[in-house]
């Protein structure tokens, strides 16, 4: 059969390391889908980079609309990332017929459901496997590995660079802006990390997820996001005295509700193997009624894992190119015209409406009644305590310290409530500092 024209759209990181794993295993590669998959023309800014990368087989152009207006190109594959010029030529691509392979999780995340409709009308795939979790098959595991099964939930590390400061904190008793610094030196953060420091990497991601998972369009606008910027080094090493590790977790749940989409730091049992996930690796669970729960672990960024990503995907349609467009598994695992109803049956809760454990650092001053006031104020909202730890004057301030750290871990309770108990906690005289303020998950 005659091999699949493959038009790139960005030659960096991910596009090199897709043309070099394509050359690479190309006999296997062929062997699996059927038929050969050849990346004819590529498009790049940098037109003399991308040619060092490709040689002189590929045609190099330095406009992504040449390649989209090829006839012979059958997959446009989309790596330059972002929400603007990136959504009209995946748009633009679809327009013309081609399937389209992205690793572009935030204008799926934002703008998939215009998307996918799109693909959907014209008969033609999105696929995104790379979108999320780098290598990790995640993508297909919800969409196809679980289908059985009505999901319960789903929690990932995936974002690498806030896994990997967390552990730099952890391991070496640091605080955040210390280690986003080493992390910048290494190349583990970007000169500007916002997106990634700030949740909204993992926000995109997890949105994706909820989305395959619960069968509802994707709703980036209405996840609940928050980075790891205000964890000290404290809040690590108390996490570890209680038998907790903090890690930056996307997770989104079914309750009786509604669908949970959240994105925030979390207290995670240190038994459970999601604690476990060191450096840059990323690593999600799922639990389904059938199944119980499931666990994947692997690279979630780079050249290569990420490239694994996109070929997989460029094998799918190769195995597909031709068929009926209904066959192919829908783009969000449930059929299109579903959605929309699930919308309304299965709403994302606004986290006030979220209900979790807690757990909570105040910094107070050491004097005779402080924790009975705070239990009190807590016990008036309706919070039942787990455990309170109290910090000795001397690991807080020194010796003669006039201040104590005191650590207390909740039972579930719902979020709104826990923000009127510590709107009024925080207004105690006694009560000298910000507090912290870092969810719980046991995810059994």
């Amino acid at each position: 059969m005659k091999p699949i024209q493959v038009g790139l759209l960005g030659i960096g990181t991910v596009g090199s390391g897709t043309f070099n794993v394509l050359e690479r295993n190309q006999d296997e590669i062929r062997r699996r889908a059927g038929r050969g998959i050849e990346i004819t023309m590529v498009a790049d800014l940098d037109t003399e980079r991308a040619k060092s990368v490709v040689g002189d087989k590929v045609k190099v152009v330095g406009d992504a609309r040449e390649v989209i207006a090829n006839p012979e190109i059958d997959v446009v594959v989309e790596l330059i990332g972002g929400y603007g010029i990136a959504k009209a030529l995946v748009l633009e691509a679809i327009a013309a017929g081609k399937h389209v392979v992205t690793a572009n999780k935030a204008l799926l995340a934002v703008h998939g459901t215009e998307i996918f409709k799109a693909a959907a009308e014209k008969g033609v795939i999105v696929a995104y496997e790379a979108a999320v979790a780098g290598g990790i098959p995640i993508i297909k595991a919800l969409r196809e590995g679980l289908t059985a099964n009505s999901i319960q939930w789903v929690a990932g590390i995936i974002n690498g660079t806030t896994n990997f400061i967390l552990s730099e904190m952890r391991d070496k008793g640091l605080d955040f802006d210390v280690v986003l610094k080493e992390a910048q030196r290494l190349g583990y953060a970007e000169a500007d990390p916002t997106f990634d420091i700030e949740g909204v990497d993992a926000a995109h991601k997890a949105t994706l997820m909820s989305a395959i998972a619960f069968g509802i369009p994707v709703q980036f606008d209405k996840a609940y996001v928050e980075g790891i910027t205000k964890l000290a080094g404290a809040d690590i090493k108390y996490a570890e005295q209680l038998g907790y590790r903090i890690k930056l977790l996307g997770i989104t749940k079914r309750t009786d509700k509604g669908i949970e989409l959240r994105v925030h730091p979390s207290l995670v049992p240190a038994k459970r193997l999601i604690a476990n996930v060191e450096g840059a690796m990323n690593a999600v669970v799922v639990n389904g009624d059938a199944v119980g729960t499931t666990l994947y672990y692997g690279k979630g960024a780079g050249s290569e894992p990420t490239a694994s990503a996109v070929i997989a995907d460029l094998v799918d349609i190769a195995r597909l190119h031709g068929a009926d467009p209904a066959h192919s598994v829908p783009a969000l695992a449930f059929q299109s015209h579903t959605l929309a109803a699930a919308a309304t049956e299965l709403p994302v809760l606004p986290m006030a409406e979220v209900v979790t454990s807690y757990y909570l650092r105040i910094r107070v001053a050491d004097e005779a009644g402080v924790l009975a006031k705070i239990t009190g104020l807590l016990a008036g909202a309706g919070i039942s305590i787990d455990a309170v730890l109290q910090r000795e004057a001397d690991e807080v301030g020194g010796e003669g310290s006039t201040q104590t750290d005191l650590i207390i871990l909740t039972h579930d309770t719902r979020e709104g409530d826990m923000n009127k108990a510590l709107d009024e906690i925080q207004g105690l005289h006694t009560v000298l500092a910000p507090i912290t303020r870092i969810r719980k998950e046991e995810l059994n």
